[in-house]
């Protein structure tokens, strides 16, 4: 077999590929085997009918089709290896020579353009600097927190007057289309305000004391009268109040296992502190990407590119031509370009994923999708995305070397640590915008071969 690559942008090449008739013999006659077994001739038994009565009975052509399909992966991914093309997408196939059907000689000619991984530069990263926002704690912040703590031991008393946001509700609701009742609820617990009942009945309630009703209008969530009009009549029966527990050395010591107040304050103080450097961590790792791309220009797969954004438009029930679409553009290419610099990174640095760094990203990948980590290895491993995986986690181990090289500061010039940020995103935080990350990995796993439904058709027009 004999192949050439040649660039046709710096993230597409075409590949020319020529196989001699010799090397199409072991698929020509395993497509009179499999072909054997599906026909029946009668005095022949399944799978022993000869080649001479397969070619009368279905055409040599059919077969030599049959062999092509089957050979063409194979013959591609050959020419693949052979030039280190770093594949990115299914490739488009053409077939423009294949043998006599009546002959014994001659040559499978075909080409294949795909997507590729472009060849970048990585630049420098220790001359990376960027700068991120200070960790700033604020004595509102900790109240807001220990206020959240009070809430959870809070207790709910009557009160004797209108209700007001914030307070909780026993009422009862009946819904009305035309004249026909059509739903009715009693003795619900509502919190007003907290918008989880039909639109309209926060407005409805607040004011109503105990015993007093309101009637409005809502549009239906679901059920067979879903999108109507409906009559709501709303009955308060009861109106109660949140009691907080005050903020005190016995309330630090019923919800802590502090003793006092000042102490439970200054964990809380640790506990904002320690998300904000989350936060900080993450604000940097976006930021090294941001400065990466400005140093570096990263072409993108166009296809790609437009398939996420038409997968993205069709979620939202939108048209492909819908205006939505050039900000689903922008924020793709965006997030593919720091995949291939990532990609870029990785293997200028040798970057190499242990089986024990797999497994952890699975597990906490497994969380994600409310999966147990052993149902959800099957099910990656079935789908043949093992190999996107991996790749994933050597884009993260990519950034965490470009975050430890750069020189991270925050808005007032202290160097910040990060390693609580890598700890993070070694456990399985997103190294990048996941905006195209399922579809390019779609595309490289199913880049080992063209489609031979599309080559079938080729075929069949040069049979």
């Amino acid at each position: 077999m004999k192949s050439t690559v040649e660039s046709l942008a710096p993230t597409r090449v075409k590949l020319s590929v020529e196989v001699p008739f010799e090397e199409l013999k072991p698929s020509i006659e395993a497509a009179y085997k499999t072909i054997g077994q599906q026909v029946q001739v009668p005095g022949f038994r399944k799978g022993k009918v000869p080649s001479r009565i397969i070619d009368q009975r279905v055409g040599r052509g059919a077969v030599l089709q049959e062999a092509i399909n089957d050979a063409l992966p194979s013959f591609y991914q050959q020419a693949v290896t052979e030039h280190s093309v770093r594949v990115l997408g299914r490739p488009e196939v053409d077939i423009s020579d294949v043998p006599d059907p009546t002959a014994t000689d001659g040559e499978l000619k075909f080409t294949a353009e795909v997507d590729v991984r472009p060849d970048l530069t990585v630049p420098d990263l220790t001359a990376l600097k960027v700068s991120v926002d200070d960790i700033e704690v604020t004595e509102a912040e900790i109240d807001e927190r220990l206020d959240a703590l009070r809430t959870r031991f809070g207790t709910l008393e009557g009160v004797d007057r209108p209700a007001e946001t914030g307070d909780f509700l026993t009422i009862d609701l009946v819904a009305k289309v035309g004249d026909e009742e059509i739903d009715s609820a009693t003795g619900v617990s509502y919190e007003v305000g907290s918008g989880q009942m039909l639109e309209g009945t926060d407005e409805a309630v607040v004011g109503l004391s105990a015993d007093e009703e309101a009637i409005f209008t809502s549009s239906l969530r679901g059920g067979e009268h879903a999108g109507a009009d409906a009559e709501i009549t709303v009955k308060v029966s009861a109106v109660k109040h949140r009691v907080l527990p005050e903020a005190d050395d016995d309330f630090a010591q019923l919800a802590s296992e502090f003793d006092t107040v000042a102490e439970l304050r200054a964990d809380l103080r640790t506990q904002v502190e320690s998300t904000k450097a989350v936060e900080q961590g993450i604000q940097a790792r976006e930021k090294v990407i941001e400065a990466l791309l400005v140093e570096v220009e990263v072409p993108v797969p166009t296809a790609l590119v437009d398939e996420e954004v038409q997968r993205h438009l069709e979620g939202e029930g939108k048209e492909s031509d819908d205006p939505h679409g050039e900000e689903i553009r922008a924020d793709a290419e965006k997030a593919l370009q720091g995949q291939l610099l990532l990609d870029a990174i990785a293997e200028a640095e040798n970057v190499q994923v242990s089986r024990e760094e797999l497994i952890q990203f699975l597990v906490s990948s497994s969380r994600q999708y409310g999966m147990e980590p052993n149902e959800f290895a099957k099910a990656v491993d079935e789908a043949g995305q093992v190999p996107a995986m991996v790749q994933e986690v050597g884009r993260r181990k990519a950034l965490a070397i470009a975050m430890e090289r750069a020189e991270v500061t925050d808005a007032s010039g202290r160097t910040v640590d990060l390693e609580a940020s890598l700890s993070r995103q070694a456990a399985g935080v997103p190294a990048v915008p996941e905006t195209v990350q399922a579809e390019a990995a779609d595309s490289e796993d199913s880049s080992d071969s063209p489609d031979p439904a599309d080559t079938a058709e080729t075929e069949d027009e040069k049979a």
